[in-house]
């Protein structure tokens, strides 16, 4: 069911305790949304839990450094950015069913939870909790600003991609003018920071971006084996997504990483008008109109005959509109 910004406010303040649940392969926003609830919830006296289904990365740790784990039996369940519960990752199973309240901003919300608050204009979940603390009457004190602006920061590509709202700079001026914290050095750690790894990965894999409808498709496929060859964690590669739709002429960037022997996970970036939400919902995903992605298994070769067989009809439709 969906609901609004005091019905979801009104969740949080009579609930006892929660476990928050974030997507598997954390990004800045998940983590950001989540660790913000579990702030919000233990400001209010509340017992509060994160959980991932990933490792969640190292360079996320300045949002977390007032966090603790305790062992309790929660109250109610809440997912921070998470539009599928399959995205759960190994909580799917346990918690798939059991979601009370899931905030988040995706279009393809599958509305798996029993109250769904979500903003599909919004640039960010972390957008969506920040209203969320006003509606509640909550100011953002040092670590809610990190974890809000970390979110929108890195959902929008540092206030770069097209789903960047006038609220999401609204808020991060906000945030600056109220709170003292370092968003310079925040956006240096998300977006320019990078292991020796990672950019030795990065030199290796653009020599292997594959062209596909004309140059209109680029692909980019990050085996597990060309990861232990350059011993670069899944976590650091977060943010890679972005270096097939840099090549000129590409209207569709994808990037494959593959998780285990037989199983890929797809994520699916838009240049202009493609709708790859659209193009990923064919293959069993979701996301945004410009950012999406889902998860495959077959062999390497059959996952992207799959996909640039999606991405071929994705075209088709926007240039017949």
């Amino acid at each position: 069911m969906k609901i609004d910004f005091n019905t979801a406010a009104d969740i949080l303040k009579s609930c006892g305790s929660a476990y928050i649940l974030t997507h598997q392969s954390p990004d800045g926003d998940c983590i950001g949304s989540g660790t913000a609830l579990y702030y919000i919830l233990r400001g209010m006296g509340k017992k509060a839990r994160v959980l991932c289904s990933d490792e969640i990365p190292k360079k996320f740790d300045f949002m977390r450094r007032e966090y603790t784990d305790e062992e309790f039996e929660p109250e109610i369940i809440i997912a921070a950015d998470v539009a599928d519960a399959k995205l759960l990752g190994r909580y799917n199973e346990i918690y798939g069913d059991k979601v009370d309240l899931c905030i988040d901003h995706h279009i393809s919300n599958t509305g798996y939870a029993k109250n769904t608050l979500v903003c599909p204009d919004a640039s960010a979940a972390c957008e969506v909790v920040y209203e969320l603390m006003k509606v509640m009457g909550i100011a953002a004190d040092e670590k809610l600003a990190k974890c809000i602006y970390t979110g929108i920061a890195t959902d929008t590509g540092c206030f770069r991609y097209e789903n960047t709202t006038a609220r999401a700079h609204e808020i991060a001026a906000e945030l600056k003018k109220t709170v003292k914290v370092n968003f310079a050095k925040i956006n240096r750690e998300m977006f320019d920071v990078k292991s020796r790894g990672r950019l030795k990965m990065e030199a290796f894999a653009v020599d292997r971006i594959e062209y596909y409808l004309e140059g209109k498709c680029t692909l980019l496929a990050v085996t597990s084996k060309m990861r232990e060859e350059m011993e670069v964690t899944p976590a650091e590669l977060d943010g890679i997504e972005g270096i097939p739709l840099q090549v000129e002429g590409a209207e569709v960037g994808i990037t494959i990483k593959q998780r285990d022997e037989t199983s890929y996970k797809i994520s699916m970036r838009s240049a202009n008008d493609v709708n790859v939400s659209d193009i990923c919902a064919m293959l069993g995903g979701g996301g945004h109109v410009k950012a999406a992605g889902c998860l495959l298994h077959g062999t390497l070769d059959e996952v992207k005959e799959q996909i640039v067989d999606a991405v071929k009809k994705g075209i088709e439709v926007c240039t017949t509109e």
